[in-house]
């Protein structure tokens, strides 16, 4: 009976012991219980991006210091310098007059530095973060995960006069994503200190955004300046064939120029690419044909290759085209656009 009884304390005991374990992970912060933030700070806390002040209390309502901004946002946006290759180890002094070097802050504010995040060099990490300084910093932390598309709206802001004119654009980007908001007075109160529930709400949403908005996939500036790109050929004689590369370009000072042929089969394919206008020269802005052509033998069918990539203006004759040799011993000459009417 006494082994019998000493069992069930026992696992009463560690019955108990769960239940405060599970309660304390499920209700970490006993002070964000009414927080509008709730969610998210308890989000961010089982994410390990944030921490509480102490005796299971987070003080949603206490400001918040630039150090701790900082930190908060290079941590949360997964900022780091992994890809730069230094001669010198980087110092939080060599960019800021006011950060020491030995400060448990100071990795936060070279790795914030070096993403852009446009924090001022003689910034007091000890002062408070304004509103407008954490949207700011926050905005430049989401551009540097990707080129992402905003819709095109401006925001009323009650007291727009007092936002800093350099972080006007961000703060709009933060509203119309949703990730920063107004007050009842449809104000962003810009000077005042940011508080910890708010300054995790807004990174909580940029996460968020940054997870579930995919950005705008890299243009090559080649592909999109040179368009319509079209073969054609033309029977010089029974044996050879002229072939004809055209593409619509935004100026005369683009030229296109055949860049090789290569056979496949029965196949002649013919790659092309732009040649790009002297940046000496004034070029009105008409958008025109350029073209480009080679001759081959008629024992192939010509077809329209790859575009590869572009040179510079090179020397060319008087009469504005050039001899361009060919692997297979045919030629090929460019020529700058003429005017599409």
């Amino acid at each position: 009976m006494k082994w019998i009884r000493t069992k069930t304390m026992v696992l009463l005991l560690a019955a108990l012991s769960l239940c405060f374990t599970l309660a304390g992970s499920a209700f970490a912060f006993g002070d964000v219980q009414g927080d509008k933030e709730k969610a998210a700070i308890e989000s961010l806390e089982k994410k390990g991006i944030l921490s509480g002040v102490g005796n299971g209390k987070f003080s949603p309502r206490q400001t918040m210091t630039v150090a701790n901004a900082v930190a908060l946002i290079v941590k949360g946006m997964d900022l780091n310098i992994d890809n730069i290759r230094f001669i010198m180890e980087p110092k939080a002094s060599d960019y800021f007059t006011k950060v020491k070097d030995d400060a448990w802050y100071a990795q936060a504010f070279i790795v914030a530095s070096l993403n852009g995040l446009d924090i001022p060099a003689d910034i007091n990490p000890n002062g408070k973060a304004t509103r407008e300084q954490y949207a700011h910093w926050l905005y430049n932390a989401i551009a540097k995960k990707g080129d992402f598309a905003w819709i095109e709206l401006y925001m009323t802001i009650k007291d727009e006069d007092q936002i800093n004119k350099d972080y006007m654009n961000g703060i709009q980007k933060l509203l119309i994503g949703k990730i920063a908001a107004l007050d009842d007075k449809g104000s962003f109160r810009p000077k005042q200190p940011i508080t910890r529930s708010e300054a995790a709400g807004m990174l909580y949403r940029a996460i968020e955004f940054v997870k579930n908005t995919p950005p705008i996939p890299p243009v090559d500036p080649e592909t999109s300046i040179l368009s319509d790109v079209k073969l054609s050929t033309e029977k010089v004689n029974d044996d050879v064939l002229k072939v004809t590369v055209t593409g619509t370009v935004p100026h005369l000072g683009y030229g296109l120029e055949v860049a090789g042929i290569s056979f496949h089969g029965n196949q002649a394919v013919v790659d092309y690419r732009l040649v790009m206008p002297d940046p000496a020269a004034m070029y009105g802005q008409m958008v025109t044909q350029a073209k480009a052509t080679a001759y081959v033998s008629s024992a192939y069918v010509p077809v329209l290759g790859a575009q590869q990539p572009a040179e510079s203006r090179k020397r060319e004759t008087g009469d504005g085209t050039k001899v361009v040799p060919m692997e297979d011993g045919s030629s090929g000459s460019v020529s700058r656009g003429s005017t599409v009417q």
